[in-house]
């Protein structure tokens, strides 16, 4: 998968019973009467780790990137996180197509600051493709079978960069990720869709953050898994799409629910769910402040967030054009104008989360 970074292969002893064997079956093709097995290639892993960062600000995002093969297209299958929530407080996995810098670690917060031992830059120049998420020790993660990220070759997938987010100061770290793909052609090609809000939470109140965005694309994705993400105050992140039926009634269906604030892994969406063009994704968060002071949405541990990641399979190449979708606060400030009363219709039986303030916006 990567130039720069050998890849953990089958032992000495596999390989020459693998090579015997290919031989072997080679000579026996001419061999009607004869039983040939198919030899299977063992996948690859491929480690990409901070090499020893040591933050110096709290609040640090820094990033590191390694090339990928762009001579062959790999399908990423499953990951393995190496870090702790002691040390990060969560670490993404970007695909790009040329990383933000050339520097082995550089600075790569939107809106903070890894003092000036780091050059500044973006995580990816061009438009970032979100592979992966890990937060609060979440175990591993494999995607369902005969599903993957599609990298490298032609794809514009040239570069995996790793951006970690370090609360606090720390010696050398090499947090990082184990990345499992194959050179076999999957049919199902992975992408991820990411939520996110801005908004205040005052003192003292228990808030909901809300965003929605219609598919008006002639396309048809089936969510696989989802990932909660807020900061101390979150109570429940949940994902909904909604649907008209053959009346022209809203169907409100429950993608996947689940507490921000334990581990933050990609969950298995626990049911068959066809997206279609027309149809309207839409996530929430609750946030409860109980402190005396008012927090805005942002990036640093004295800030709020509410993200929603839904990762989808489609048939094919196709994927969804826009892969991020931002809302200011709430559904009926931020959605389209003729398309405020679907979210607006919401069901309220439909979730376990208290909905009282929701209510009250109605």
């Amino acid at each position: 998968l990567v130039n720069r970074i050998s890849m953990i292969e089958d032992s000495f002893l596999s390989k020459m019973l693998f090579l015997n064997c290919k031989k072997f079956s080679f000579l026996l093709l001419p061999l009607l009467s004869l039983n040939i097995y198919q030899i299977t290639i063992a996948n690859e892993i491929t480690e990409l780790r901070m090499p020893g960062a040591e933050p110096v600000m709290n609040d640090s995002y820094l990033c590191t990137a390694i090339e990928i093969d762009s001579a062959v297209e790999h399908y990423i299958v499953g990951y393995k996180p190496f870090a702790t929530m002691q040390k990060a407080h969560h670490m993404l996995l970007f695909g790009c197509s040329l990383p933000g810098s050339d520097e082995v670690i550089w600075d790569c917060g939107d809106m903070t600051s890894a003092g000036p031992n780091f050059q500044r830059a973006p995580v990816c120049i061009g438009q970032p493709s979100i592979l992966y998420g890990w937060g609060r020790d979440a175990p591993d993660f494999y995607l369902p079978e005969g599903v993957g990220f599609k990298v490298g070759g032609n794809t514009g997938i040239q570069y995996l960069v790793l951006q970690v987010h370090y609360k606090k100061k720390l010696g050398p770290d090499y947090s990082g990720i184990s990345i499992e793909s194959t050179v076999g052609l999957l049919a199902k090609r992975a992408s991820t869709l990411l939520m996110v809000t801005g908004g205040k939470l005052p003192p003292k109140k228990r808030e909901t953050f809300e965003t929605a965005c219609i598919v008006d694309e002639d396309i048809e994705i089936h969510p696989f898994a989802f990932r909660a993400h807020t900061h101390r105050h979150g109570e429940k992140v949940s994902g909904w799409v909604v649907r008209e039926n053959q009346y022209g009634q809203d169907i409100w269906e429950l993608i996947g629910e689940r507490n921000p604030l334990l581990p933050q892994m990609f969950e298995s969406v626990n049911k068959n769910i066809t997206i279609r063009q027309g149809d309207v994704v839409a996530a929430r968060c609750v946030l409860n402040n109980k402190e005396n002071k008012e927090f805005t949405v942002g990036n640093t541990a004295n800030n709020e967030m509410c993200n929603y990641y839904l990762m989808y399979w489609v048939l094919g190449d196709r994927i969804l054009r826009q892969e991020r979708q931002y809302m200011l606060f709430t559904w009926a400030a931020g959605i389209l104008l003729e398309q405020r009363s679907r979210v607006e219709q919401y069901p309220k039986n439909m979730t376990t989360i208290n909905t009282s303030k929701f209510n009250s916006l109605m």
